[in-house]
């Protein structure tokens, strides 16, 4: 890409603890960028909210912090900005009301494990049990998605049912609540009312897209009861969608660019076809792009979209194996249980021992997700002894998350060798990684030490808020795909090679299954 620095791109990066709008240079470089946590709401065991106000208000803030950065260096984003590119946790459900604007519940959060017995019901009655709408969506029946998350607040909200009954209500993921209050809401400024749209990926989230058609499933909305006049149109990920309103930061501005966050980090990793990413965050989600080929995993993996760069370009589909606690397992060390002060004191401490001695912990909080489906799961931590002390729980922690990596990546290994869509083919398979927990060395070392491959970590670890800047660029003509997938040779990446050697390795993969069953049918399912 050649430089254009009177050229710039914005990112809203809203994930599942924080929010962060990020500024681009016409070189794909971060210029400015602001970040802000946001609460968390535990009001059960197992339930997990969000204030879809807050996050909306968090938007508003890092928009405007950054934009003040980026003027104190000198740089005249406002005029130079070309769009905006948004990429958010996905599953997250919203339910509004049209007419106010507000909430009608807190947003269940994709990680919320209060639809079990929606899941266990469904199974029941359902031919084909939890592979019910596989065929169609790629999904199997799980807490982990937002159509079970809109049967529970039909069934349990009254202002819910309401709304759905006087039509008075807009369902959608956080893409959607957000571009509908960014390009007006319920019409409180100058009565510009807001787009209902979502994008491609994160509707193939819900279990109620087509996967093939990339349309609402009207069977499956039948089946489960479900309204389509709830749903958002739907878009591809690369294409003007509207116009911000008066009232933000950015107004006039277009959202040009719109995918979930996983996706927007296989954009952002520049993965094609046969090529693998595992982003760490609060949870860790691995995707092997499978090209135009949809392949049916058989290896306890989901089938879903890559991504789709255009209303008339060809779809990009992957395998994903999704972790729902990685991440979150050390805010919980620091939250929880006040071993380290801060996220960045893992690393220190872990590195203490030499290794975990023999303790293994299983963050399965809220139940586990691939390759394994437990939702019954809970959290264990065995293998103490009174040799045990706070750097083997913390080592133990971080070797958590590398674990349930491999176990998605052998998985993925097997699928995609049926399918014929795995990168390797007698070369060195190589994982790209990135997310906030990459900058941890150890983490990484170890990854590697027990995939027993490397690792690459780009210079550039935030590649779920650059993939989310590079679709809007793409569809307001500052770059062209073929520059955005030749762009990522210019920075030095970090590789990380395996040291461990191969029968400590399977001695150690034992071990963590052994761990891994002690974790099953702990949740009081009554």
């Amino acid at each position: 890409m050649s430089s254009k620095n009177e050229v710039f791109i914005g990112s809203v990066d809203q994930g599942t603890t924080s929010t962060r709008f990020i500024i681009y240079d016409g070189d794909a470089k971060a210029i400015a960028s602001h970040q802000v946590e946001f609460t968390q709401f535990y009001p059960e065991a197992g339930w997990v909210e969000h204030d879809p106000m807050e996050i909306l208000e968090s938007v508003r803030v890092c928009t405007a912090k950054a934009l003040d950065k980026a003027a104190a260096d000198g740089y005249n984003v406002e005029a130079g900005l070309k769009g905006i590119g948004i990429t958010n946790q996905r599953e997250t459900t919203v339910i509004w009301s049209k007419s106010t604007g507000l909430p009608l519940y807190k947003a269940i959060v994709w990680m919320d494990g209060r639809t079990s017995s929606i899941c266990r019901r469904l199974e029941g009655t359902l031919s084909g049990g939890r592979e019910h709408f596989v065929d169609t969506c790629g999904l199997p029946i799980s807490t982990y998605f937002s159509a079970l998350k809109i049967l529970w607040l039909m069934e349990n909200v009254a202002a819910v049912k309401d709304a759905i009954k006087s039509g008075d209500a807009l369902f959608g993921t956080i893409d959607t609540w957000l571009i509908w209050n960014l390009t007006g809401g319920s019409g409180a400024v100058e009565s510009i009312k807001g787009l209902h749209v979502t994008d491609c990926s994160n509707a193939s989230r819900t279990m109620l897209m087509n996967l093939q058609t990339l349309n609402w499933d009207q069977p499956t909305l039948d089946t489960l009861g479900i309204p389509i006049e709830l749903l958002p149109r739907i878009v591809s990920n690369s294409e003007p969608i509207g116009i911000v309103a008066k009232g933000w930061p950015l107004a006039g501005i277009p959202i040009a660019g719109c995918l979930g966050d996983q996706h927007a980090a296989m954009l952002g990793q520049l993965c094609q076809k046969g090529q693998a990413k595992s982003t760490y965050g609060t949870g860790a989600f691995i995707l092997l792009n499978t090209g135009e080929e949809i392949i049916r995993s058989s290896h306890g993996l989901l089938t879903t979209m890559a991504y789709k760069l255009g209303p008339n370009a060809t779809v990009n589909y992957a395998l994903e194996g999704s972790i729902a606690i990685a991440g979150a397992a050390v805010q919980w060390l620091r939250d929880g249980l006040g071993l380290i002060g801060s996220a960045a004191e893992i690393e220190g401490l872990a590195e203490l021992v030499e290794n975990t001695g023999g303790v293994y912990f299983v963050p399965a909080f809220n139940g586990l997700f691939a390759p394994w489906w437990k939702d019954d799961a809970r959290g264990v931590c065995v293998g103490i002894t009174r040799f045990t002390n706070k750097g083997h729980i913390a080592r133990a922690v971080l070797e958590s998350m590398c674990f349930q990596v491999k176990d998605v990546l052998d998985s993925m290994q097997k699928d995609s060798n049926e399918g014929g869509a795995g990168e390797s083919n007698g070369r060195e398979f190589l994982l790209r990684v990135d997310g906030g927990a990459t900058v941890n060395n150890l983490l990484m070392q170890i990854q590697a030490d027990l995939l027993g491959s490397s690792v690459i970590r780009p210079a550039d670890i935030e590649t779920t808020a650059l993939g989310a800047a590079f679709a809007a660029g793409l569809a307001t003509g500052v770059w062209t795909e073929a520059q955005i997938f030749a762009s990522g040779n210019k920075d030095k990446a970090t590789i990380f090679n395996p040291k461990l050697g191969e029968e400590l390795r399977k001695k150690r993969c034992d071990s963590w299954f052994k761990a891994v069953s002690r974790a099953f049918d702990l949740a009081d399912l009554s």
